[in-house]
């Protein structure tokens, strides 16, 4: 094997653009690239390491023999150690050995720039490059289109890990399987973007891909790079956006990651107070160190660039914003000004979100940002951090803990429930049910729902419905689309046998039609980030539990009217302002038998009367099912959409259970078991008055 012969890849522009900290594609310049070389084919080889006063490549080319490719450094001092080893190709397994000028302190690092890594437990990096010929031009084209905030987002969050396993091997799903079963799957359930959890490598399991090694190599847990790559493909090519979660926040201090890479803190921010994450026991990046903005950003646009994502959805926003984050007194130091923002953090936030979208302005970048930090998903322009969304937290602690009450208590919580339109404007913001409300004792979101079995998935019906119409784009994290049981494990699949259950094929069956009422239905989305797009018009009904709303669109005529009735007494004649004459027309109910509901409290077209009621001029009398959701639309516009005609006809299988057609099995009992009261001529105010008693009698668990 011959000695590294001196070359590079970086220009004089190339390491200017690096040192101030705006180079932001240094993944075509870093790492190790196959290239040809004075006519001899082999690897370059480029790494930073400053505080190095010796760097070699070893690898199972040369016997991971530390003398044998010792890399050359720049004169530039600008830290860069490289080389071309010739005859190192496709496939080569490689470190770096790193000796310091601290104390000769030796590392062996794997490469920060690595395209692909071993399979853990296994650490060490391998020459990759693919020439994946990407065949979703017509997504592309149309992207823009289908990631405008003005456009529905409906996001599947997926733990590639463990959403299904192999039925027979029981393993991990491939890349490739996956571009199978998930794709076909997500296309069925009628989601317009997938969100995966980390797929950069990772070396523990346990840690769901949030602590970080391989920045720019897709884990190998699950194929190769361009398996992942196809995998991408395939969901672009049915019209599925794709989502990545992305960590700038922290790292891990494994022996080959990036802490104390050349014997320095070189990613990590030298301060312990700064630098460390005593939580998740991870080290924080530099945030002012010009390098380590290129590398973080460099990588943000490779997977935008290589993997042709749609965004990254940026994790743990507000351990980067703040100084005093999980920190007491005396553990943190003010900035400048006496506060407590991070300011070097707030300033990449913002220099990432304008590289990403000068460069790709077709995707969204989406914060989960869990305070009340100010201007998050507003341009850098006037002020802000210029992402395109935030995961609203609020909303999510605040909705949950309201249905998780028995329905009796729900009257003196009604604020739960209207306070997020008191701020949901101030951001361009997404409702999620994330994987964090499904684990650490927190139950299943079905977990959660009280009363008996009847209720409690009525309950869901009711929480998800009204979740698809509440302004803000929406994020459900797999299995809560059939109302998994247990908590998530990240080490099995999801219990898909449930769905031999109708209840469980129910809400199946609900999400992908309000899927399908939320992207037909432009008064959903069009408007969905502003306060045009929604109205009250009645939010005070405490004693009852009721909420009534409008959403807007663009067009007055695509107006959707939303009833909820939070308690399990039906609400029938419940009299409620409109904006006009004419008629109404259901076009959702969450009781409907095709959900596993009574099926008994519909409404057919309701003529609206010139009595003032609500502060509007005209009323009508609708029924409300109980612990359900009803929309309408004004007959002259109503179309059901395809999707809801359909509804019968989904049939959703895995390798686990095929599920019957709603339509073709007998009608649940479930709603008798529950003592409900049957539909009836009888007033709304003989119902109401009657509430207590109904309550009382509704068995509980």
């Amino acid at each position: 094997m011959a000695e590294v012969t001196p070359c590079s890849r970086f220009t004089d522009f190339d390491i200017n653009l690096f040192l101030a900290g705006k180079h932001y594609r240094l993944y075509e310049k870093f790492g190790s690239h196959l290239m040809e070389h004075d006519g001899v084919k082999g690897t370059y080889f480029a790494v930073w390491a400053p505080s190095a006063k010796n760097v070699s490549v070893v690898g199972d080319f040369n016997g991971w023999n530390d003398t044998k490719n010792v890399l050359n450094v720049r004169w530039d001092k600008s830290g860069v150690w490289e080389g071309f080893i010739p005859q190192v190709t496709q496939g080569h397994i490689y470190k770096y050995k790193i000796t310091s000028h601290h104390n000769d302190i030796k590392t062996e690092k794997a490469d920060p720039y690595a395209r692909r890594a071993e399979h853990p437990p296994k650490t060490a990096s391998i020459v990759w490059e693919d020439a994946y010929a990407w065949k979703d031009k017509n997504w592309m084209a149309k992207r823009k289109q289908n990631n405008a905030l003005d456009a529905p987002h409906s996001v599947y969050e997926v733990h590639l890990g463990s959403w299904k396993r192999h039925a027979t091997e029981d393993r991990f799903l491939s890349y490739v399987e996956l571009a199978e079963d998930l794709v076909a799957y997500v296309k069925k359930m009628n989601f317009t973007h997938v969100e995966l959890m980390p797929i950069m490598e990772f070396p523990y399991d346990p840690s769901w891909g949030y602590q970080i090694t391989g920045y720019f190599a897709p884990t190998s847990r699950f194929g190769y790079p361009e398996e992942f790559k196809y995998l991408v493909d395939t969901l672009h090519k049915n019209d599925i956006g794709v989502l990545l979660d992305w960590v700038p926040s922290h790292f891990p201090e494994d022996a080959h990651g990036l802490g104390y890479f050349d014997g320095s803190c070189l990613y990590e921010h030298p301060d312990r107070r700064k630098g460390y994450h005593h939580d998740w026991k991870s080290l924080i990046f530099n945030y002012g160190r010009n390098e380590v903005k290129s590398f973080l950003i460099s990588n943000a646009l490779f997977w935008l660039d290589q993997y042709h994502a749609d965004g990254l959805r940026v994790d743990a926003v507000a351990s980067m914003l703040f100084l005093d984050y999980s920190r007491k007194d005396g553990e943190w130091e003010p900035n400048i000004h006496g506060g407590r923002e991070n300011l070097d953090a707030v300033a990449f936030i913002k220099e990432m979100n304008e590289a990403v979208y000068a460069n790709y302005p077709d995707v969204q970048n989406i914060a989960e940002e869990s305070t009340a930090f100010p201007m998050v998903s507003r341009p850098t322009f006037s002020g802000g951090l210029g992402f395109g969304m935030k995961w609203m937290m609020g909303w999510m602690h605040d909705t949950l803990d309201y249905f998780s009450k028995p329905p009796i208590y729900r009257q003196y919580h009604q604020n739960d429930l209207t306070f997020s339109m008191t701020y949901v404007f101030s951001e361009n913001f997404m409702l999620p049910l994330s994987h964090d409300e499904v684990v650490y004792g927190k139950k299943s979101i079905l977990g959660r729902m009280p009363g008996d079995e009847w209720q409690r998935f009525a309950n869901l019906r009711l929480l998800y419905s009204y979740m698809f119409t509440h302004p803000g784009g929406k994020l459900l994290f797999m299995g809560c689309e059939f109302g998994q049981q247990n908590e998530w494990n990240f080490s099995q699949g999801l219990d898909w046998h449930v769905l031999d259950s109708e209840y469980h094929q129910g809400i199946q069956h609900l999400i992908t039609d309000l899927n399908g009422l939320y992207q037909s239905e432009p008064a959903l989305y069009e408007k969905q980030f502003s306060g045009d797009g929604f109205e009250w018009i009645a939010y005070d009904d405490h004693k009852n539990s009721v909420l009534v709303y409008i959403r807007n669109g663009n067009d007055p005529k695509d107006q959707v009217i939303i009833a909820c009735n939070m308690t399990p007494t039906p609400m029938v004649d419940y009299g409620i302002g409109v904006p006009s004459k004419g008629k109404l027309n259901e076009i959702f109910n969450s009781d409907a038998k095709v959900y596993n509901g009574t099926g008994d409290f519909k409404n057919t077209s309701i003529s609206t009367k010139k009595i003032a009621m609500h502060g509007r001029d005209f009323s009508a009398q609708i029924t409300i099912p109980p612990l359900g959701m009803v929309a309408f639309k004004y007959a002259k516009n109503t179309k059901t959409s395809v999707v809801l005609k359909k509804a019968s006809e989904v049939k959703v299988s895995s390798s686990e259970s095929a599920i019957k057609p709603m339509s073709q099995r007998k009608a649940s009992t479930a709603s008798k078991k529950a003592g409900l009261a049957r539909k009836s001529t009888t007033s709304s105010a003989t119902v109401l008055k009657n509430k207590a008693t109904s309550n009382s009698s509704i068995k509980k668990t």
